[in-house]
């Protein structure tokens, strides 16, 4: 796939010489941090979005059959899917209703809790997952655009960012640093 066409400058550093031509300067650092990790997502989940199309998966749905196989049983409840991929349970029975029409996933229910569904990872489920996980280590996780200690940077750095923005907290004992 042909990627967009360059651009003779970079627009995120243009935008911060306009932030602090107009006065702008104790925002100017964070507007281009945060307009760059915006950019950044874009081009990465481009790169996750073509490499998953062929599996009929979205990033969404590749990430709930991935946590299900990761599962010790390839199944898990709901609420649990929401928590652990940090999204509103809204989200996790849309993904569920597509993934459960493909015949990826099935809906059980809990056999200890009558309120609660169990999402379980199909045999087919299953095989598509780590198809998928082979393509995207082959094709984007491995090169993912920066040297391997730019790679360990900046996943420090933004663990940094998540930690400090309430997203986990430490947890005990400390597992290998990133």
């Amino acid at each position: 796939m042909a990627g967009p066409k360059r651009l003779p400058v970079d627009p995120i550093a243009e935008a911060k010489r306009q932030w602090l031509a107009h006065g702008w300067t104790d925002a100017a650092g964070g507007m281009a941090a945060v307009t760059s990790i915006m950019r950044a997502h874009q081009l990465m989940l481009a790169r996750v979005d073509e490499t998953l199309r062929p599996f009929g998966l979205t990033f969404a749905r590749y990430e709930l059959l991935t946590l299900l196989s990761f599962s010790r049983d390839g199944r898990m409840p709901m609420a649990s899917a929401s928590a652990r991929l940090q999204v509103h349970p809204t989200s996790v029975t849309n993904t569920v209703d597509r993934l459960e029409a493909s015949a990826l996933v099935q809906r059980v229910p809990h056999p200890d809790d009558g309120r609660a569904i169990l999402i379980v990872l199909t045999d087919a489920g299953r095989d598509l997952s780590l198809r998928a996980t082979d393509a995207l280590n082959a094709e984007v996780f491995a090169t993912p655009g920066l040297s391997s200690d730019d790679t360990d940077t900046l996943v420090t750095v933004i663990a940094r960012l998540r930690h400090g923005a309430g997203d986990f907290d430490d947890p005990r004992p400390q597992p290998e640093p990133l």
